[in-house]
């Protein structure tokens, strides 16, 4: 079947968060907490090297809805349940609807991490991938001195399937290492790793 004729929910909630596709509006909010996080994000991120205007982040929230409903990449936005305060980005990437194989990322305000809202909202992932788009092999992917993202995967009961020497420019433009974290749905549904 054609993925843009998939039928599925486009928000979701964990214990502590609303999770949803992006939406037209949400720029400015998502532009604040850049803004308040600018200093750990431009070391992992070459996109966040420079602060964006709200504009720009107007435009990526967009397009970021129109590729949701095209079913070509599927971004999600984090929201505190209790106060509806917008807490971070995660998604699914790289997708190839074929075998069911997404790549969660993710990234979270400065003054919400710690929390262990990121991992909840892993799992919250996995569950929705394996419950409305036939997931069969979930990634993680970071810098590999990227230890807070590690942990992420590590907690989330992710494992590390292999580290791709220089396999992808940091940013300064150096190859850096990224390691593949993995889950895979097994033949009784539940999701882990064979041994």
């Amino acid at each position: 079947m054609n993925p843009i004729l998939l039928d599925f929910p486009h928000e979701f909630e964990t214990e502590r968060l609303l999770i949803r596709c992006p939406l037209p509006g949400d720029g400015a909010m998502v532009n604040e907490a850049i803004r308040e996080s600018h200093d750990e994000f431009k070391k992992w991120d070459a996109y966040f090297v420079n602060l964006p205007p709200v504009e720009e982040s107007e435009e990526r929230a967009r397009r970021a809805h129109a590729k949701f409903l095209l079913r070509e990449d599927l971004r999600l936005y984090m929201f505190q349940k209790s106060s509806g305060r917008f807490v971070g980005s995660t998604g699914l990437h790289r997708i190839n609807w074929d075998v069911g194989r997404f790549e969660i990322n993710y990234w979270i305000r400065t003054s919400e991490s710690g929390q262990g809202l990121v991992t909840e909202a892993v799992h919250g992932i996995v569950r929705w991938a394996s419950d409305h788009l036939n997931a069969r092999r979930i990634e993680i992917r970071c810098d590999a001195r990227n230890l807070r993202s590690r942990k992420v995967a590590e907690r989330a009961g992710f494992h590390l399937e292999a580290v791709l020497r220089q396999d992808e420019p940091d940013v300064d433009g150096q190859p850096s290492d990224s390691p593949i974290y993995v889950k895979l749905r097994l033949p009784n549904g539940e999701w882990g790793y064979p041994s």
